[in-house]
């Protein structure tokens, strides 16, 4: 919690006068028993109408006063709780943006956004529910005491005898409900799990016909949410019962020795009147001040949750921008020196002892099985990992040396998955280079076989791309999603197994048309067909994380028994086709 109070320094006015005005009322609804007590024993006792309407006045004035200072309280508390839920709302995404890829895989994605939404509401309600009323409710109760003992020090024995009882159940039982509230939240998590899931992954469920099933582990995850907050309510439901019988007792109890002491002088029916609101008033705060252990409760598991977030460091970076690199085009772009990579708790390395060179211009193709270790091996080029052992040279400079921003902007990176954000298709397209004309997007749409069907949209570039491209084809998104890393020539292309939508044809297209309009751009190809990695300047077959054959096509079909394999088996399927 420490760690997200620095988000409260542009708050300080307002923590103070919150609670400061908050404080002024409860003195205002302290004074008010005082008052009827006045009432009571000089304007009706005398019955003087002109000072019974003169107090009412009062009362009534100290009412509105009351009102003010609430409503400007809640103006200060409102400003303070939603300045800093926004500001560390900012500050955590902003943080979370500069996670590795190795902080990211740690935590979950799914954990992320509910750190960023969920728990960042909950630390604001509890600031806001701090500045409102955690000053108040212990001020009315002391209050509520010291007034008492003011007017009646005997009798305000009572008081101090109902207080810790009430005190008492309400500590039991927050202690019985908060573990329980705990895992109440949990099952919410699990039931917001599933619906995202069913929601992204409508499709597959209606494709497999599973909406029944997915149906049935809905309302087991519901119904486990209601049994909990049952379990809950019920404990929590005997704390009114029990507070209002103590409160009550209590009341009794000052009636009596009050009529007593009323009857032998010592104390006035006024003054008797304002002692039962003092003591209806102890009671209303304690009960405050239970829900406050609850809301503090959640926010402090909240607060922990997100600085949890903040204690992860940010990814290591240089300010180097490569401005003294060679661009000669025999130099070699990038070398890899015997890099092995190991992901953090894994039990072996996903990338070992590999070693190769790159000259500018040149297409790397990398194959192999599913695991191999093929896309660990592409991640590495842009540093989105850390290699465990050896060095990565891009222009001859370690990629741990350079600004990752500069890095990756001379990387053009095409995903496995074609990721592509709601927005127009130009919107789209500008993501490396958001100056890029219209001209430079068609370019790059062209080269990447994708122009053919852009151009024949009613829209053209201003095409509305829903919420993951789902207005799109499978080998569109693809396209698209090539045809934007290729805005603003990076010097490095990466394409991730990002052609395995196209049909042959267009992707011999693709090949072509790579090699005719960006010959000075390396390419790093990764594909499970031999056949777009054939004419490749070099290929690598990757098996279990090590390089099973470095060489050109015909080479490995003569050196490395793999590759053999899989060509041979995928000449065998097309012939049979």
């Amino acid at each position: 919690m420490k760690r997200l109070l620095v988000y409260l320094k542009n708050y300080r006015k307002e923590l103070i006068l919150g609670p400061l005005f908050k404080l002024l009322e409860a003195v205002f609804e302290l004074i008010v028993p005082v008052v009827m007590a006045k009432i009571i024993d000089n304007g009706i006792a005398e019955s003087d109408s002109g000072y019974i309407f003169r107090m009412s006045g009062l009362i009534v004035l100290l009412g509105i006063c009351g009102l003010c200072f609430a409503l400007t309280c809640q103006y200060f508390a409102s400003k303070c709780a939603y300045g800093f839920g926004t500001e560390l709302r900012e500050a955590l995404y902003k943080h979370m943006n500069t996670l590795s890829y190795e902080s990211i895989d740690k935590i979950g994605t799914s954990s992320l956004v509910n750190r960023l939404t969920n728990d960042t509401n909950t630390v604001q309600n509890g600031v806001n529910m701090f500045i409102r009323l955690a000053t108040r409710s212990p001020f009315l109760i002391v209050g509520a005491a010291v007034m008492s003992v003011t007017i009646d020090a005997k009798l305000a024995v009572i008081f101090f005898i109902a207080a810790p009882l009430i005190a008492a159940v309400i500590f039991i039982i927050m202690n019985k409900t908060v573990p329980m509230y705990k895992d109440t939240q949990k099952k919410l998590d699990r039931a917001a799990l599933l619906t995202r899931e069913n929601l992204d992954g409508a499709r597959v469920i209606r494709a497999f016909s599973r909406q029944q099933e997915e149906i049935e582990r809905f309302d087991n995850a519901v119904d486990d949410i209601s049994k909990s907050a049952l379990a809950v309510g019920k404990i929590s439901a005997v704390l009114n019962p029990f507070s209002f019988m103590i409160m009550n007792l209590g009341i009794t109890a000052v009636l009596y020795f009050g009529g007593i002491r009323i009857n032998s002088g010592s104390l006035t029916q006024g003054e008797l009147t304002a002692f039962v609101n003092y003591m209806t008033q102890i009671l209303l705060a304690l009960l405050v001040f239970a829900n406050l252990i609850v809301i503090f409760t959640k926010a402090f598991a909240s607060a922990n949750r997100i600085s949890e977030i903040f204690e992860l460091n940010p990814e290591e970076n240089s300010d180097f921008s490569g401005d003294n690199k060679n661009n000669d085009i025999n130099n070699d772009i990038i070398e890899f020196k015997n890099v092995s990579f190991a992901y953090a708790q894994a039990g072996d390395s996903s990338v070992k002892n590999i070693s190769f060179t790159l000259k500018r211009g040149q297409t790397l193709g990398i194959i192999g099985g599913t695991g191999s270790g093929k896309s660990t091996l592409a991640n590495l080029i842009p540093c989105f990992y850390p290699a465990t052992e050896g060095e990565i040279l891009i222009n001859g400079i370690n990629v741990n040396d350079y600004d990752k921003n500069y890095l990756r902007r001379m990387t053009g990176i095409v995903p496995q998955k074609a990721v592509l954000f709601s927005g127009t298709l130009r919107e789209n397209m500008k993501w490396r280079n958001e100056n890029a004309s219209d001209g430079e997007i068609i370019s790059a749409l062209k080269t990447a076989q994708a122009w053919e069907f852009v151009e024949k949209m009613p829209d053209g570039l201003d095409t509305v791309i829903s919420q993951g491209g789902k207005n799109l084809s499978g080998g569109q998104k693809q396209r698209i999603s090539i045809a934007r890393a290729m805005v603003g020539n990076p010097d490095i292309l990466i394409l991730d197994d990002s052609t395995s939508a196209l049909d042959y044809a267009t992707d011999l297209k693709l090949r072509k048309a790579l090699e005719t309009d960006m010959p000075g751009t390396t390419i790093i190809m990764i594909s499970q067909r031999t056949t777009s990695l054939k004419d490749a300047d070099k290929i690598i077959v990757m098996e279990d994380g090590e390089a099973a054959g470095i060489g050109k096509n015909d080479e490995l079909l003569e050196s490395c028994p793999v590759y053999r394999e899989i060509y041979n088996s995928q000449m065998n399927s097309r012939e049979g086709e």
